[in-house]
Order: structure tokens, then C-alpha cells, then sequence
């Protein structure tokens, strides 16, 4: 199709960028303490944003109910199309540290944590998940930025999550 006008479908199609043109990101890093999450691609930052996290955001989660956010070293498991929120991500929390944790204090750990986007169904003004972190323990973001991610990051990418 060498020479195709201007206006003709090929030429509309190459001023798209193509998904394959998109840089994946090999590693997620959440720094909970600036609340951001930084896509990373090697060393380089390929993207970052402002995230939100549980009701109770010191320190690792310990227990079910704590409404904290893990600090470890884990991975994305799963892609959820249709959850509560726009899009989520599952990391694999708990981690073997995370249950012989639970384990010695005979605490549940917890699970199903997520990177998601806002709810469905709000229950507040959208100032409020703007402002202030409110999720069980998950990492929230805008829906514009969680649809980024999702689009960003392949299956099983690591994850670290920082204090």
C-alpha cells in the first residue's frame, strides 16, 4: 500500500499509535508514603500517578480488617474486567512472609487485594476519592489513570510496595 492518499484508511491508521508502540512496563513500584505509583521499564520511569490506599495507610497489612496496604514484594495474578471498580488488577497478597506472619500471631492475612479504579456505583462525591485515601487496603486510582496501567502492564509483572 506504498504511496496511499491522504484521508485513505492506511493513512489514518498509521497516524494511530498501534498498542505495540505503547512501552510495557516490566515492574511496578508504590511508594506509600508520596502515594504514588511509578510504572518502570529497566530504571527508567515510564509513567506515574497519584494513588489512594486503605483507610489505615502506616505501616504493612498485618490482618483481615485492617484496613491497611501491604509493604512487599509480590505480582499482578489477575485481570478483572467486571469488578466493583473501574477495571481491577490483582496483586498476589499475602506473600510466604505475609502468611508465616498471619500464621505466628494467629491472625486470617487477608486477600483480594487490587489496584482498581473508582467504584462503580459511587457512594460519595467524587471529591472525596479524589482527596483522601479510602479503600479496604487496595491501591485506587482515577479511572483514566487505571485504565493506563492496565493498558501498560503485561501479566505477572512484579510488584513492589514500599512504606
Amino acid at each position: 500500500m506504498a504511496g496511499s492518499l491522504p484521508g485513505s484508511r492506511h493513512a489514518a491508521n498509521a497516524a494511530a499509535p498501534a498498542a505495540r508502540d505503547l512501552p510495557l512496563a516490566d515492574k511496578i513500584l508504590v511508594r506509600k508514603s508520596e502515594r504514588r505509583l511509578y510504572l518502570l521499564k529497566g530504571a527508567e520511569v515510564i509513567r506515574s500517578y497519584r494513588i489512594a490506599l486503605g483507610l489505615n495507610p502506616e505501616g504493612p497489612k498485618e490482618r483481615e480488617g485492617d484496613f491497611r496496604t501491604p509493604e512487599g514484594n509480590y505480582h499482578l495474578v489477575r485481570r478483572n474486567p467486571r469488578s466493583d471498580y473501574f477495571l481491577s488488577l490483582e496483586v498476589s497478597y499475602p506473600n510466604d512472609l505475609d502468611l508465616e506472619r498471619a500464621r505466628r500471631n494467629r491472625w486470617e492475612p487477608g486477600g483480594s487485594l487490587m489496584i482498581h479504579g473508582l467504584p462503580n456505583t459511587l457512594k460519595r462525591p467524587p471529591e472525596y476519592y479524589a482527596n483522601r485515601d479510602w479503600t479496604n487496603g487496595c491501591i485506587a486510582l482515577s479511572n483514566s489513570d487505571m485504565l493506563e496501567i492496565w493498558l501498560l502492564t503485561p501479566d505477572n509483572v512484579p510488584i513492589e510496595i514500599q512504606p
